[in-house]
């Protein structure tokens, strides 16, 4: 089940507010670096909405059930933030399906993982991620890494059909 939030509550399928350009979809299993990671974006000074799967099946029935805030189109312009080593569906099956349907194929996928391995980097971006950030094991730099990616997060641009 995805846990959608924002700041005050504000609900992540709300439409954007001038200071909140992007939506946040977090792809990620383990709940400690679930919550490292939202909130080292929001000390960044990320103040966008934040939806949150735990694996990759419930990602793939949020994208391509015909009920969801995504189908119906009234969610802001999105950025996911994917982890590889899942239950269920892996972050690579997870990746392949988004950039294989028109419908999400525009959406960007920073893949965020531990694995640093040459051939699994390799793979991600011919499956079409668009950035791949390695969560370093040691806490600080974890977090350095998750604030740097915030202040990415803080600027990036996302053509109109990235929604």
């Amino acid at each position: 089940m995805h846990n959608p939030t924002g700041p005050a509550g504000q609900s992540a399928t709300a439409l954007p507010t001038p200071g909140q350009s992007v939506g946040i979809i977090l792809i990620e299993d383990d709940d400690g670096h679930a919550t490292l990671i939202e909130r080292n974006l929001r000390r960044a000074g990320l103040t966008n909405g934040f939806t949150r799967f735990s694996d990759g099946q419930e990602a793939l029935d949020y994208f391509f059930s015909e009920t969801s805030a995504f189908a119906r189109e009234e969610l802001p312009p999105s950025v996911i933030l994917l982890d590889l080593k899942m239950p269920r569906i892996d972050g690579l099956e997870v990746l392949r399906r988004l950039k294989a349907d028109r419908r999400t194929a525009s959406l960007p996928v920073i893949v965020l993982t531990t694995t640093d391995d040459p051939r699994e980097i390799e793979r991600c971006y011919e499956l079409g991620c668009n950035v791949y950030v390695t969560k370093p094991v040691e806490y600080d730099a974890f977090i350095e890494a998750v604030r740097r990616l915030g202040f990415f997060l803080q600027v990036v641009k996302l053509p109109a059909g990235a929604r």
